[in-house]
């Protein structure tokens, strides 16, 4: 029998604390914490057992966790064996019974079992006095998922499969084929092809319902028990991708390695490995599946999921409308980082960044093929009946866009494309969209975006949601991005795929960040980041921990942004991610700015614009440009300032997204004689009026506002202050803040002090501060809130601090008092 693990414990349950786990665990990176406590249920002194039982590559997340439990944690197994041993044959034999009924797959058919074999429940009595079970009436509770395990291993494999098929027997009612199913492959002695294909069947019928944990489970064991090795490899490629779409990483990476299939391992490498060599797999898979690939726009014949169609990412897209035979059939998942939106340079494009956001002004007469339905119509007109499904070849291509993006080579993505035009399939929309920008066809690729930033429709496919808030991030239209990732988080935990789930999350936090709302960001960013980790995507998690470290930099969090940068960078440069390394250097470079510290500012944006791929991107670098300029004017260095902005406002000028060209004209002005600027301000602001980057917008307020003042035009610059300091004080941008504080009392105009008074917690304290907060609030101690945040104990000691000096109190049951008080009664 196939060991499996139960599902894993509600990770809001409290786990047994000891000290043996705390000390080895906060050497460990935050990844492999995550991971190893939902490996073991929650479980401290299972977590403890098992830290020296792994291998070096594990301790540093290289290599999958151990899945079997006897692997996990022997020792605390058998203890619990000798209980469940203690106890009287009867009592054993019932225990065996429920747990074979819950492990590894719930099939809720205990209580009909018994009355099938008339069993005298009674003899539940001795697990209840020992603590180890009671009767309910839903079954038998288990005290907690170590004694399920051990009740159901004590048992003799004979009584396990007698256990089995006692409740195949009762299962007869519609829908429980797959758990009937379970039972008859695990009550089986030996191989069986006709057990195999029924297990394989039910595995497909498992996932199409959204149990995806049942559906590996079953695929699994029809591997076990199938005797042809070919068809063996194959059922264990599929229960790889169930498990990986489960949110199951380390068993889906342990089953991959014994599948031996080059794309499934390019699939993974792309969200815990090396990116290069995924791109490099995932061409290969795609050349291999190109023979099971239909013709452009036609809809493939049904068949089992595969490697193809693990969605492990958002460019698994269904996007191809059949009307436009060159829109894109997904987006690049990174093209939604702060990174990715305005992210091309004309002379040089930045690939997945190369396409700006889009405003409603963005077609022009010299372009017809711009001429299109503007994306409300667009969203009543493309429906699920009219996207034609991908086939595995552009599946897989779209995985290698994607690893493209991450490394920073975007010169691969040609490479993608040719393959693509070879094999005959439709090649992924982010493809050719970021083909045409990297080529300077900047009008093609608005394009081919637009057509996917319509598919945003409520209960839609989560990946087809995600790619619609790409487009509408690339297009500028933020509120449409939080909507369309609110909803596909919410469709892939409908349908059981909590992979996709931090993805989402991550791109919501990103649209938060562009419309100056960092607290809620900062919070949807921490929390995907843990589900990140949890599920084995610690590609996803870098990318995340380099965009906290920009919320970090505009709250002025300044030890937390220069820790999340640090972490990023380490993990990113080790394993060439050349997207995450830069946006943590652009974030530290945003700190200094922000803080006064222009001479550092330009000289870590001059270095971000050297780094090649595997260390840079020049997405970034393009996005980075009007903070360069800023920079570089304040050091009077301006020479190489006028030669990025020239590429920016290129850029800006050709798909006219009003935030870019408002920031093109803030850098104009910048670069501007004395009186000569304030036409060019004026024209950012009326920009910025129709834009959505309300932060950028408070920033051009300041910098005309201090301008104004060296003008000696009073009335106005103080307005303008005014204004940018209102704002500041609204984003909880502090840094910022300061700055116009400071050019107000330049002006001998007395500004508003910072809040020093305690007006609630939620409005003193910046977003990570409150989430410390409300966590040491609830007893967490500062170890267990920097492994649940990814920080160190030294930095949330940092946090609390600044909690206490904030709301002017000296102890945490002060700290209970005003938080229950800020929650009200509710």
């Amino acid at each position: 029998m196939t060991p499996v693990n139960p599902p894993p414990l509600d990770r809001t349950s409290p786990p047994q604390r000891t000290d043996a786990w705390r000390r080895p665990a906060a050497c460990l990176s935050e990844g492999v914490r995550v991971r190893v406590l939902r490996a073991v249920h929650g479980d401290q002194r299972a977590a403890a057992e098992l830290l020296p039982r792994l291998t070096e590559r594990q301790l540093t997340g290289t290599d999958p966790l151990p899945t079997a439990p006897a692997e996990l944690a022997p020792a605390l197994l058998r203890e619990h064996r000798a209980e469940i041993r203690a106890l009287p044959d009867d009592t054993r034999l019932l225990l065996l019974l429920a747990a074979a009924d819950q492990y590894p797959v719930s099939t809720d058919a205990f209580l009909r079992a018994v009355v099938a074999a008339r069993l005298d429940t009674r003899c539940l009595d001795a697990a209840e006095v020992a603590g180890i079970a009671h009767a309910g009436a839903g079954g038998v509770a288990f005290r907690d998922a170590w004694t399920r395990i051990a009740a159901y291993e004590t048992g003799t494999p004979a009584d396990r499969r007698d256990a089995h098929r006692l409740l195949a027997r009762v299962l007869r009612g519609e829908g429980e084929t797959p758990s009937r199913s379970w039972h008859r492959g695990a009550g089986a002695l030996g191989p069986s092809g006709r057990l195999s294909a029924e297990l394989a069947a039910a595995a497909d019928s498992a996932a199409d319902i959204g149990r995806l944990s049942v559906a590996r489970t079953l695929a699994e064991r029809a591997a076990a028990l199938c005797p042809d090795p070919a068809e063996q490899h194959r059922l264990t490629a599929r229960a790889a991708v169930y498990a990986w779409r489960s949110g199951d990483g380390d068993r889906a990476r342990s089953l991959a390695a014994t599948a031996a299939d080059d794309a499934l391992g390019g699939v993974l490498a792309l969200r815990a490995g090396n990116a290069t060599e995924a791109f490099d797999a995932l061409l290969i898979g795609a050349r291999t599946a190109a023979p099971t690939a239909s013709h452009r726009g036609a809809s493939p014949p049904a068949a089992p999921p595969s490697v193809a169609t693990c969605a492990v990412t958002p460019s698994a897209s269904r996007a191809v409308a059949p009307a436009d035979p060159r829109a894109p059939a997904s987006a690049a998942p990174c093209a939604a980082t702060p990174s990715n939106s305005r992210a091309a340079t004309p002379a040089a494009s930045a690939g997945p960044r190369a396409v700006t956001p889009v405003g409603p002004r963005a077609v022009t007469p010299a372009d017809p093929r711009a001429v299109m339905p503007a994306i409300p119509s667009a969203l009543t007109s493309v429906t699920p009946s009219t996207i034609t499904p991908p086939t595995p070849a552009t599946h897989l291509l779209a995985r290698a866009t994607e690893a493209a993006v991450y490394t920073g080579d975007l010169r691969r993505l040609g490479e993608a494309a040719r393959v693509a035009g070879r094999l005959g399939v439709v090649a992924p929309g982010t493809l050719d969209g970021l083909v045409a920008a990297f080529d300077g066809r900047y009008a093609d690729a608005r394009y081919l975006l637009k057509s996917a930033a319509g598919r945003c429709g409520p209960g839609g496919d989560p990946t087809v949601l995600i790619h619609a808030a790409i487009a509408a991030l690339l297009l500028g239209d933020h509120t449409r991005a939080v909507t369309a990732t609110v909803r596909a988080a919410a469709s892939a935990r409908a349908r059981g795929t909590p992979v996709t789930v931090p993805q989402a999350m991550e791109f919501r936090a990103y649209a938060d960040f562009w419309t100056g709302r960092p607290r809620a960001g900062e919070a949807a960013a921490t929390d995907a980041l843990w589900q990140a980790h949890a599920t084995g995507q610690d590609n996803g998690a870098c990318h995340l921990q380099a965009a906290l470290a920009m919320f970090a930099a505009l709250t002025g969090d300044a030890d937390v942004c220069r820790e999340r940068a640090a972490t990023a960078r380490s993990y990113a440069l080790a394993r060439g991610l050349g997207l995450p390394a830069a946006l943590a250097q652009w974030a530290l470079a945003f700190l200094d700015l922000s803080s006064g510290r222009f001479a550092a500012a330009a000289a870590r944006l001059r270095a971000l614009a050297g780094f090649g791929p595997g260390h840079g991107h020049r997405a970034i670098r393009h996005l980075a440009t009007p903070h360069y300029v800023e920079a570089a004017v304040r050091t009077g260095d301006t020479r190489v300032a006028r030669v990025a902005h020239a590429d920016c406002d290129r850029w800006a000028g050709t798909v006219l997204s009003p935030d870019d060209l408002a920031l093109s004209a803030r850098c104009r002005a910048l670069l501007a004689p004395g009186e000569e600027a304030v036409d060019h301000y004026r024209t950012a602001l009326d920009l910025h009026s129709r834009g959505t980057r309300d932060f950028e917008r408070a920033r051009t307020e300041l910098l005309f506002g201090s301008a104004l003042r060296r003008l000696r035009r009073r009335a106005e610059a103080r307005d303008r202050l005014h204004s940018a300091l209102e704002a500041f004080d609204s984003f909880g941008a502090p840094h910022c803040a300061t700055q116009a504080r400071t050019e107000l009392r330049a002006l001998g105009t007395p500004a508003a002090p910072a809040r020093t008074a305690p007006d609630g917690p939620t409005v003193t304290l910046t977003a990570q501060q409150l989430l410390v907060a409300r966590m040491a609030a609830d007893g967490a101690t500062n170890r267990e809130i920097a492994a649940r945040l990814a920080l160190s104990p030294r930095t949330i000691d940092h946090h609390l601090r600044g909690v206490f000096t904030r709301l002017g109190i000296r102890s945490r049951i002060e700290l209970v008092r005003l938080l229950a008080e800020s929650d009200g009664p509710g």
